[in-house]
């Protein structure tokens, strides 16, 4: 429920927040004077289903679109695919796809930190537990087999 809240909440924001992007080119003097987005577009069809997207003279674009797809607890809730893309200050080119759903945000891209590989040995007692599964189950033995001292 909470999760779900967070990606509503999150759209709502994104779809609220894009009606000016003027404060994105704040402070800019790249010769744009300070200039608006090179191209907008903000889409509403007033059934929930929306779209917009933008690109600044700063090099910074995004898209999102979305649509009331999987049904929640309080009505259908609102599935989002979209991504966006700058120039961070290193000089590194940084592009995030994503989506949003009742499962929740589920961002990829080339910049984001991926999971240590698993150890060996943790591979092993893994293999080791499928191919013995647990005679009970998997509950409390309640110290049955276990080792004594």
């Amino acid at each position: 429920m909470s999760t779900l809240l967070f990606v509503l909440s999150a759209v709502l924001l994104g779809v609220v927040s894009c009606g000016r992007l003027d404060h994105l080119t704040q402070g800019y003097s790249g010769g744009f004077n300070n200039a608006g987005p090179s191209r907008f577009e903000n889409v509403n069809n007033g059934d929930g289903t929306y779209r917009f997207s933008y690109d600044t003279p700063t090099g910074i674009s995004a898209h999102e679109s979305g649509a009331p797809r999987a049904p929640g607890p309080e009505g259908p809730a609102v599935t989002a695919e979209g991504g966006f893309s700058y120039r961070a200050p290193d000089g590194q080119q940084i592009s995030l796809t994503y989506t949003a759903d009742e499962n929740g945000f589920h961002p990829t891209g080339s910049h984001i930190p991926t999971p240590p590989p698993i150890p060996e040995a943790i591979l092993r007692s893994l293999e080791y537990n499928r191919q013995h599964p647990s005679s009970d189950n998997g509950a409390y033995n309640g110290g049955r087999n276990s080792y004594r001292y």
